[in-house]
């Protein structure tokens, strides 16, 4: 008899313990708020450094595939072999030439695609320029022209594009207005031609965190999710994107003590969950990072509102 009651409580001792560890996003309860609405109530996760490499072009943001890294400052690129660091190749588009601020990028079957503006210049345009990685010759560009602001990353996920158009609170020398107010910053999906076909706001509790600049960076990991950057903080943020209406959702912080924003590239050439990479732009290297995944899949419909039969009716005004 004492001996079934304490394997009782042994077995509810740890299904307590296994339903606590489940995140609130991962929950079928889940109705897409971060935590308790408040900065600081999402899931937080810590990852770990694993080497960092000097480059002195990790001034912007970084690119991985299987065999080689691209460490990206604002018209440079290098590229690097992953198993020793050392560089192979330098795409350098100098200060007069078109290229003028390239933040980070993604390499698709051997193409390196990099998000890229005329920041800090007014007004503001952006476009996706292309090298082939085995040449480093820079070898197309889709002009965004005058559009949402400057885009700062770009992935591809299931066959779609998407990035960021971002905007900043801080007023740029010589001129007299913010760059566009950091709230007007979006997240957009595009088609294989580049063209928009939805967009989306971040939280204002997330734009907090970005002011007076922008989100920076953006990769999606193994496990579906988007991990984004900001332009300073030392974090990553897992973002969502809603069943309904245009507000994305924020539902985990991993903090990332050796960046400090700016691109951030996930590895996702080989076995397993991958590493993340990002810059230190103080330092100038690059960061491979070991990142906690999510527990569950992002792609799960969230619900939206409920049915009510005609002695359930709710009165709107009561809530």
């Amino acid at each position: 008899m004492y001996r079934l009651i304490a394997c009782s409580l042994l077995a509810s001792w740890l299904f307590g313990i296994t339903v606590a560890q489940v995140p609130p996003h991962c929950q079928p309860s889940f109705n897409g708020t971060v935590g308790n609405g408040k900065a600081g109530s999402e899931q937080r996760l810590n990852g770990t450094t694993i080497r960092k490499i000097k480059a002195p072009d990790a001034n912007q943001g970084v690119a991985v595939d299987a065999e080689h890294f691209y460490s990206i400052d604002n018209f440079s690129i290098t590229k690097h072999r992953k198993n020793n660091s050392a560089p192979v190749l330098q795409w350098y588009g100098g200060a007069n030439g078109p290229i003028i601020h390239l933040d980070g990028g993604v390499v698709i079957n051997g193409t390196l695609f990099a998000p890229h503006s005329n920041y800090p210049m007014a007004p503001i345009t952006s476009s996706v320029e292309m090298w082939d990685v085995k040449t480093m010759q820079h070898i197309g560009s889709h002009s965004f022209g005058i559009n949402r602001g400057s885009m700062t990353w770009l992935d591809q996920h299931n066959g779609n594009w998407y990035g960021t158009f971002a905007n900043y609170d801080r007023v740029q020398p010589g001129q007299t207005q913010p760059y566009g107010l950091t709230m007007n910053t979006q997240m957009v999906q595009m088609n294989d031609k580049f063209e928009i076909v939805r967009s989306w706001i971040f939280p204002a509790i997330l734009y907090n965190t970005f002011k007076p600049m922008s989100n920076s960076g953006g990769s999606f990991g193994k496990d579906g999710w988007l991990y984004i950057t900001g332009h300073d903080a030392s974090a990553a943020y897992v973002i969502k994107v809603p069943s309904a209406g245009s507000v994305l959702i924020w539902v985990a912080t991993i903090s990332l003590p050796d960046i400090a924003g700016q691109g951030i590239a996930w590895d996702r050439s080989g076995t397993g969950n991958g590493n993340l990479w990002g810059i230190s732009r103080d330092s100038l290297e690059v960061v491979e990072m070991r990142v906690p995944t999510q527990a569950c899949g992002p792609d799960a419909a969230l619900p939206v509102g409920r049915v009510l039969g005609p002695r359930q009716f709710i009165d709107p005004s009561s809530d």
